[in-house]
């Protein structure tokens, strides 16, 4: 592989932090592939998704409330991604319509793209109306007379183009989602006001925002007018970056003869998690936000966190336990019965043929891992990751949280999987992340280090591959024990088009 790079590259390489090892290791998936995940069925109700009763949910908030004082929480929420998707739509007319010939209702039928007209009829809907018009008409002068199809053009070059409004580039988390009390809100704002609520009143509510540096002024703007709440970020490490290569699998090089390196997805994050100082950690997406469902998403937040709490401090009294009592049949039976039922973690056949000491130090080994408690979604059709029972090379089983693209289409067994699937996740995730000592675990050692995803991508009119770090939520937390708990389709709004701001759970709620 050395014969792939110049003196110039290694020094390059050097340069950036990036390590030669990890470079190697990228190119023998390249070469060899990538393994799908086996799946064995698809986690349901009753079968690795848990179904909790109103009393159990109001038990577990309730046990939240009166435990949090005992640890030290914070929201975790990345928020680097660009809003270019949910204006896709908009680009594309905007590179298509002359607006000196062509007229919006001719363009509607020629391409079928009917998320433009629900943009047009519901404009005034938008929260950020009134600012998009005073802009267009500082734009365009003379914008009152044109006709209505040059208007609808002037209004989307304003919200797209960088001298109007250029929310296409900017990240999600600083776009105005939500009006309330005429005021503009953001994601990001929207995050720290359930972060507050999530936390004990005696102290500040804590959240974590993984962003780009180039927009950190942005988001300390935002920060400034709630200093209710400590917030902190991070980025992602550059060094985590993984190396583009060609259809050959050669080193990617741009017009200049560099070496493309490109962000490792979301998976890269574990390492920022890694980093947060606390013991209890909430994990959202940026866009998963909605005035309307506050109060709920806050409630089932406090019943998954509850539930944790709850499990964690049993699983810290058996570690306990087994540590100081070597020859307890009947405690080893309670143990294996806590471990398959309550924490869902069917143990291996050979498990039953061990000594009681080989058991003691196997129980110990799965008892003494991060725990997190995942609230799942009714399957409505959504796009995105899913439940499933998994089965790893050595034949053991677990639960995982598996993205299609980890998964082997063609085979018939797997794709029936996919379709009888009955849940997705929302990225409702609560984390604990400390031992029965208070230590913090290194969460680098619960990665599954070759569930990375090959990802394809066109760079200068070329094919290129690149690698991308096993999902934070998939491949970074594969050796964790997880808990999947139904919870209602109500908590998850994520805002994927700007049309998806006219929804109900996006528009002003009426204050008293």
């Amino acid at each position: 592989m050395e014969n792939l790079f110049s003196e110039k590259d290694i020094a390059y390489i050097a340069s950036k932090g990036y390590e030669l090892e990890k470079i190697k290791q990228q190119f023998a998936f390249f070469q060899k592939g990538v393994a799908p995940l086996h799946l064995v069925n698809s986690a349901t109700v009753g079968d690795g998704i848990q179904l909790l009763t109103s009393d159990e949910k109001l038990f577990f908030s309730r046990y939240f409330d009166t435990e949090k004082s005992k640890h030290r929480l914070e929201k975790f929420v990345p928020a680097s991604g660009a809003a270019t998707r949910m204006f896709q739509f908009l680009n594309a007319f905007l590179n298509d319509f002359d607006p000196n010939t062509d007229t919006v209702t001719g363009y509607i039928n020629k391409t079928g793209d009917h998320n433009l007209n629900v943009f047009i009829v519901g404009i005034r809907k938008f929260p950020f109306h009134a600012q998009l018009k005073e802009k267009t008409k500082a734009l365009f002068p003379e914008y009152t007379t044109f006709s209505r199809d040059q208007k609808v053009h002037a209004i989307i070059y304003t919200l797209l183009h960088k001298s109007g409004l250029d929310f296409a580039s900017k990240p999600k988390g600083i776009l105005p989602f939500h009006l309330k009390n005429n005021q503009l809100i953001t994601p990001v704002e929207e995050h720290i006001e359930a972060a507050q609520l999530l936390s004990d009143r005696s102290e500040k509510g804590r959240i974590h925002f993984t962003i780009s540096k180039e927009f950190q002024s942005d988001f300390d703007a935002l920060v400034a007018k709630h200093p209710e709440v400590a917030v902190h970020f991070s980025y992602q490490n550059q060094a985590s970056d993984t190396l583009a290569v060609d259809e050959h699998n050669k080193p990617f090089r741009l017009a200049d003869g560099s070496l493309l390196f490109r962000p490792a997805g979301h998976g890269a994050l574990i390492e920022n998690l890694n980093q947060v100082d606390a013991n209890l950690i909430f994990i959202k997406n940026i866009d998963n936000v909605s005035p309307a469902e506050q109060e709920q998403c806050v409630f089932n937040q406090k019943v998954l966190a509850g539930m944790l709490l709850h499990l964690q401090n049993q699983i810290f009294d058996y570690i306990r336990q087994l540590q100081n009592d070597s020859d307890a049949a009947a405690l080893l039976q309670e143990v294996i019965l806590f471990v398959e039922q309550r924490l869902t973690f069917p143990l291996p056949d050979a498990f039953h043929m061990f000594q009681s000491a080989n058991q003691k130090e196997y129980l110990l080994h799965i008892l003494n891992r991060p725990i997190r408690v995942c609230g799942m979604v009714k399957n409505e059709g959504e796009p995105g990751g899913g439940p499933f029972w998994v089965q790893d090379e050595k034949g053991r089983i677990s639960l995982q949280i598996v993205e299609t693209s980890q998964i082997d289409l063609t085979n018939e067994h797997q794709k029936n999987c996919v379709n009888s699937a009955t849940h997705f996740n929302p990225v409702d995730i609560v984390c604990g992340v400390k031992n029965a000592q208070g230590q913090k675990f290194d969460l680098n050692e619960y990665i599954d280090h070759d569930a990375v995803i090959i990802t394809q991508k066109t760079i200068l009119g070329q094919p290129v591959k690149a690698i991308e770090l096993p999902g934070l939520w998939n491949g970074a937390m594969a050796k964790w024990t997880t808990i999947f708990v139904e919870v209602p389709l109500a908590t998850f709004n994520p805002v994927k088009s700007v049309n998806d701001l006219l929804k109900p759970a996006h528009q002003p709620v009426n204050e008293s």
